[in-house]
């Protein structure tokens, strides 16, 4: 009697503990990664990884995310190209969703480059810095040099033509983003 109330007891045991369930693996797409930064896609929200090296633990990777509405993703590339063009006086900032991020420039060996100082939960005491990037590694961070773009410059597509009824936020922001990919396909030849 002991055996059986034991192996029903059993059985029920495993049953209890058996409700495993399978979730939709939402795959991390890589558009670019140059060394440290990298930037990744899941559905609508892009993502730019970085190893912090203002931190003695050079293992600390951060990141901070952005949805592409508006074309935030091209918008940005064209943001950090155009620094490169005519470096700015004082680091361009800007508010996040949930970090605050400013890009600083600065000339190395007399290249232009650009560094990626995040203030963590817009706090001022919590500060990641990205390592220097020049044009180049911007260009294959974003995926100009390996085709990706078309990944974030398709999906700002679908969201203009679901989410506006007006063809002028449309056009405005797709001329930008066409422009800039069709002057980094020049240097290229």
């Amino acid at each position: 009697m002991r055996k059986i109330i034991l192996l029903i007891t059993c059985m029920f045991g495993i049953s209890v503990f058996s409700q495993i369930k399978v979730l939709k693996n939402e795959s991390l797409v890589e558009i670019g990664k140059d060394n440290s930064v990298g930037l990744y896609k899941k559905e609508d929200k892009f993502t730019i990884n970085y190893q912090d090296l203002n931190t003695s633990n050079l293992n600390t990777i951060r990141s901070f995310s952005f949805q592409n509405l508006d074309g935030d993703v091209a918008g940005l590339y064209k943001l950090i190209t155009d620094g490169f063009l005519t470096t700015p006086d004082e680091n361009i900032i800007l508010e996040l969703p949930n970090d605050i991020i400013e890009l600083h420039y600065e000339k190395n060996y007399g290249q232009p480059t650009v560094q990626f100082i995040q203030y963590i939960n817009k706090n001022r005491k919590y500060v990641g810095k990205s390592q220097f990037l020049n044009q180049k590694q911007v260009e294959k961070i974003f995926g100009k040099m390996n085709g990706k773009s078309a990944m974030y410059d398709k999906a700002s597509t679908i969201n203009h033509n679901n989410g506006l009824k007006s063809g002028s936020n449309q056009a405005s922001t797709a001329a930008p983003a066409s422009n800039g990919s069709n002057k980094n396909k020049k240097p290229r030849k």
